[in-house]
């Protein structure tokens, strides 16, 4: 009786030790993170820095998604973020930061474009870098650190008198053009036609640089017309040549119309120009053999100096700027 009885107990001991054996066995396999308790691969990460946890930090769970998944503090937060700014480029009361730098005075849109990709413009503190960010009311921008607003767009013609040169970028000089129109704004103001310092006639100036960059263009054919007055009486055989087209710097410059000014002497010539290149009415005459004296421009695009005195400007009507505007 005692051996039986010792025998059963060894080896119900020993099925209780295999059975502890084997749980032991299958519950270190999914310490491993390989399977989990129904025998199915386990989307656990080995790594424990980017396992969901509930201490704080980035991965802190916050709450779970409607799948169930647990969602981290940091995957909220960037849902958070990406909702903003979808909403706010869906946003009509905003304005695109770009437009709104262009409207600043500072830059054109496209200029504007490479400053914000740069990481050169912040909103509310905040490095923007998207395309299409919208600038809503209240909203502080600040270009290189430093505040900046949207303007009014101002427009105005001047009939420039002699003395004052029309400066470009970077060039230094005293007299220019705007000295004359120090008081007409507050805004940085930029000019469209340059006229040398011996010139007389209509100027546009504007704080709209898109607008400026457009009409300076080489390539917009802006519509001019001069009333000059050369060094001698002018040839019709001279006038005939410079209507039919004259080769300067290897290019034909072609004339919309060239004609004496009526009840005018000899020497006074009415030319219509849209060539956009510096000096182009001095150079055509030159190349005939003429030296121009006097140099008026009387229409720049569709604006006229009418009833403006020299040396005065006046501000453009809103059909002037609409018609500017539509210049193709």
């Amino acid at each position: 009786m005692s051996k039986g009885n010792e025998g059963s107990k060894n080896k119900g001991s020993g099925r209780r030790d295999g059975k502890s054996a084997g749980a032991s066995k299958n519950k270190g396999k999914r310490k491993a993170g390989s399977f989990d308790p129904k025998g199915k691969p386990s989307s656990h990460k080995s790594d424990s820095n980017e396992r969901p946890t509930t201490r704080g930090g980035k991965n802190q769970v916050v709450g779970t998604s409607r799948s169930g998944k647990p969602v981290t503090k940091k995957e909220y937060i960037d849902r958070k973020k990406a909702e903003s700014f979808s909403k706010r480029k869906t946003d009509k009361s905003g304005t695109r930061l770009n437009k709104y730098i262009a409207n600043s005075g500072l830059c054109s849109r496209r200029d504007a474009d490479i400053y914000i990709k740069a990481g050169s413009v912040t909103v509310n503190g905040k490095p923007v870098i998207e395309m299409g960010y919208q600038v809503m009311p209240g909203d502080e921008v600040r270009f290189d650190d430093r505040p900046i607003q949207p303007t009014k767009k101002e427009y105005f013609i001047l009939n420039k008198p002699k003395g004052f040169n029309s400066p470009r970028k970077g060039e230094g000089s005293t007299r220019t053009v705007l000295d004359l129109m120090h008081n007409a704004s507050p805004n940085s103001l930029h000019f469209v036609g340059r006229l040398g310092r011996a010139s007389l006639g209509i100027m546009l100036f504007t704080n709209d640089l898109e607008l400026t960059n457009k009409l300076n263009n080489p390539k917009q054919k802006l519509r001019k017309i001069y009333q000059v007055a050369l060094d001698r009486s002018f040839k019709h055989e001279d006038l005939m040549r410079i209507r039919k087209g004259v080769l300067v710097d290897g290019e034909v410059i072609e004339v919309k119309d060239i004609n004496y000014v009526e009840n005018g002497k000899n020497n006074e010539i009415g030319i219509e120009i849209h060539s956009g290149k510096d000096n182009i009415v001095q150079r055509l005459f030159e190349v005939v053999g003429y030296e121009i004296k006097v140099l008026d421009r009387v229409v720049l695009g569709g604006l006229t100096k009418k009833d403006l005195p020299r040396g005065h400007y006046r501000k453009l009507t809103e059909q002037e700027v609409i018609n500017l505007k539509m210049m193709q």
